[in-house]
């Protein structure tokens, strides 16, 4: 049976006209995203759109997502990517390097041991919004660190209400943007990015100004302390901060 908030949804859907918005992210929304219980277990799937309306939001709808750390090997700076202005939800936002969904589409990303669904995610995701190829982000090579509950309104209608999945991965990559997905990016410094947060000109989307409000900053700072012989950082050195509590955070 379908629960309160799901039926909700149902019948809501229908009236929400996606024909005002640019056409390739209209059909995004078509994408099936994984339902989910606030411990996090998988109770259904359904479309990104309804997913992601305030009125489903508010009637309890929940689903998993992630959000992936490059960071550069040799200095340790992270890529940050603004969001493109034809995205529908936090258009022209800075955040961290990617944040998406894994989908109830594809068997692999339905994967839970050991966060495999959503590691085989991200690195999907980092190749179609910034070209990243995904030979350069190995699954086995994201460090997961904890998840997330956060409720965030984009706007009166569009909002996110997700179990986020943060990766670490330090790699060099190739950057070539998607420019309907990204409009704009480029890799920071702690000092930078906590510089960008007091300018009051940028605007962040709320899950990441979340992370780096409670964790961001602390974990960086270990990541830069431990690194290899060639003195380069590396994600698994984070190994031992793993929480596998799910973080509910206002």
């Amino acid at each position: 049976m379908a629960s309160p908030a799901l039926r909700a949804a149902n019948a809501y859907l229908a009236s929400v006209d996606l024909s005002n918005y640019d056409p390739t992210q209209s059909k995004l929304m078509d994408e099936r995203c994984i339902l989910v219980d606030e411990q996090d277990n998988a109770i259904g799937a359904v479309d990104k759109k309804t997913c992601h309306l305030m009125v489903n939001i508010n009637n309890g709808l929940l689903h998993r997502a992630f959000s992936a750390f490059v960071f550069r090997p040799s200095d340790g700076r992270l890529l940050l990517q603004q969001r493109a202005s034809e995205k529908i939800t936090f258009p022209d936002m800075w955040t961290n390097t990617c944040c998406s969904h894994p989908l109830d589409d594809f068997d692999a990303e339905k994967e839970e041991k050991a966060q495999l669904g959503v590691r085989v995610a991200a690195s999907r995701k980092l190749e179609h919004e910034l070209g990243i190829p995904q030979s350069q982000t190995p699954v086995d090579q994201f460090q997961y660190l904890t998840r997330i509950h956060y409720l965030a309104p984009s706007n009166e209608t569009w909002g996110e209400h997700e179990i986020d999945y943060i990766l670490f991965i330090t790699k060099d990559v190739t950057v070539n943007p998607n420019l309907n997905e990204v409009r704009d990016h480029k890799y920071v410094s702690k000092e930078e990015l906590q510089a960008m947060f007091e300018d009051p000109n940028l605007k962040f989307t709320p899950w990441f100004k979340l992370i780096a409000r409670e964790f961001l900053f602390g974990w960086w700072e270990q990541l830069l302390k431990h690194r290899d012989a060639n003195g380069n950082v590396v994600a698994s050195t984070l190994g031992h901060l793993v929480d596998d509590r799910v973080i509910k955070m206002a």
